[in-house]
């Protein structure tokens, strides 16, 4: 039987069979799992192994120092080994009453599929389930090695994923990863992502006094602790954005000739993204292009994710607050250090007179990038131009972040991504959803992958 013949027969068995994975992906979704609040976690943990198994695979669930990993593995024809990395873990839902249905109870409405986690990341474990589901049935076996690594912490920056990966490195040995993510842009085209920014999250915070005071008896004789976090922040950045921290961009790699050629291919998608958040335009006045993009990519940042003090409800209330907090992440480029990172924020606060503001560390990790000419990558582009008709979009690194850098680094992987997400998936925002057709597709370019892979 040729290629052609076997690609078909999956096909045909993938669209046989989407409502029973559409009923899969209803359980999963129905089970909370937000790591941030910890609501769901052991039991999200225990079904997706239920899940793995009753798909043939061995499976565990592991201590990792945190969140319980899922791990499966399963023999197929050839010992070559091709890991799937994905995590089950959530993000919060609120605001609750943004939701047009339960973010916890997978709604239909048309062709979309709205619940917290189907798209990210709940649709892509059963994608991948799916897809190994059909290969396998249409081959009577697996035509490869497969191994399965699902986590509980990527929302909340795989803190321990490092660790974890490197006591695990021989349970882990692999030949190739398909990344947690994956999809199409705004013009329907597959994307092929290479690369992640590297991430410090940190919470500073500053006490003052015992307790909040009235503002009539305080404001002129007490520190206001909501001022003091406020002239801290202050030295962080000027207002050209840029970051100002000694040494801050001493290991900061610029993009070679490579990557900008691989940016300047991209599709000029700003249009859509300043009508999709109503922006007037982007900051230091780049306009679209490779330019934008190698600003979106390949500048490290420093973003106040949130500021909390004092009184914020309705109406007035003269107080002082004696507590401030803000949460802050730093992406950060090829070579940056999030712990080097770390170490230079707590001197530059020092060295202004800020040592009464702490520095906690949140979690981060290191940036990631592959190299887009190895074999994996060229086998799963190839694969994407066959399913969705267009060769891919290859992006070399994308502005998030994830654990990506201990899969290079330590377990020695090519790493690539497929997917079904697409840019109105509203991911970590209210009513996320999934599209139906992007599921199909998504299913088919990983049992594509599958096959190519073992056959290679």
């Amino acid at each position: 039987m040729t290629n052609n013949e076997l690609f078909s027969q999956i096909d045909q068995h993938i669209d046989e069979h989407m409502d029973a994975y559409l009923a899969q992906l209803a359980r999963l979704c129905e089970q909370p799992s937000v790591s941030a609040q910890g609501w769901g976690i052991e039991a999200c943990a225990d079904l997706v192994g239920t899940m793995l198994a009753e798909h043939g695979f061995a499976s565990e669930v592991m201590p990792s120092g945190g969140h319980p990993v899922v791990y499966g593995e399963g023999g197929g024809r050839s010992q070559k080994t091709l890991l799937f990395y994905l995590h089950y873990d959530v993000q919060p839902p609120e605001p609750l009453d943004l939701w047009e249905s339960p973010p916890f109870e997978l709604t239909r409405r048309g062709d979309k599929f709205y619940a917290r986690g189907v798209s990210d990341d709940k649709g892509h474990i059963i994608a991948r389930l799916a897809a190994v589901s059909a290969v396998g049935h249409v081959l009577g076996e697996l035509p490869c090695r497969v191994k399965w690594l699902i986590e509980g912490e990527e929302e909340i920056g795989s803190v321990h994923m490092p660790a974890f990966i490197a006591a695990h490195r021989h349970k882990l040995a692999a030949d190739a990863c398909v990344w947690e993510f994956g999809g199409v842009d705004f013009q329907g085209a597959p994307t092929l992502t290479l690369g992640m920014r590297g991430m410090c999250y940190v919470e500073l915070s500053v006490q003052t006094a015992s307790k909040d005071a009235h503002s009539g008896l305080g404001g002129s004789i007490f520190p206001n602790a909501a001022w003091r976090l406020a002239w801290a922040i202050n030295t962080l950045k000027d207002s050209q954005e840029r970051i100002l921290i000694p040494g801050f961009y001493d290991d900061v790699v610029p993009p070679s000739a490579r990557d900008m050629a691989l940016l300047a291919a991209l599709p000029d998608e700003s249009a859509q993204i300043k009508q999709m958040f109503q922006l007037s335009g982007f900051l230091g006045g780049v306009t679209g292009g490779a330019a934008l993009w190698r600003q979106a990519v390949f500048e490290p940042t420093c973003t106040i994710c949130g500021l909390t003090a004092g009184y914020q409800g309705p109406g007035s209330k003269t107080v002082l607050p004696a507590q401030a907090s803000a949460k802050i992440d730093f992406r950060l480029v090829p070579n940056q250090d999030p712990e080097d990172i770390l170490a230079k924020l707590r001197a530059h606060l020092d060295a202004h007179g800020f040592g009464d503001v702490h520095v906690r560390y949140l979690g981060g990790g290191r940036p990631a990038k592959i190299d887009p000419d190895d074999p994996f990558v060229q086998l799963t582009a190839a694969a994407a131009a066959e399913v969705y008709g267009q060769p891919p979009v290859i992006e070399p690194i994308i502005g998030g972040s994830g654990p990506l850098y201990p899969f290079v680094d330590i377990l020695k992987l090519p790493v690539v991504s497929a997917g079904i997400g697409y840019p109105g998936s509203n991911a970590h925002a209210p009513n996320e959803n999934m599209d139906l057709h992007n599921f199909r597709q998504g299913i088919r370019h990983t049992a594509r992958i599958l096959m190519r892979f073992a056959e290679g």
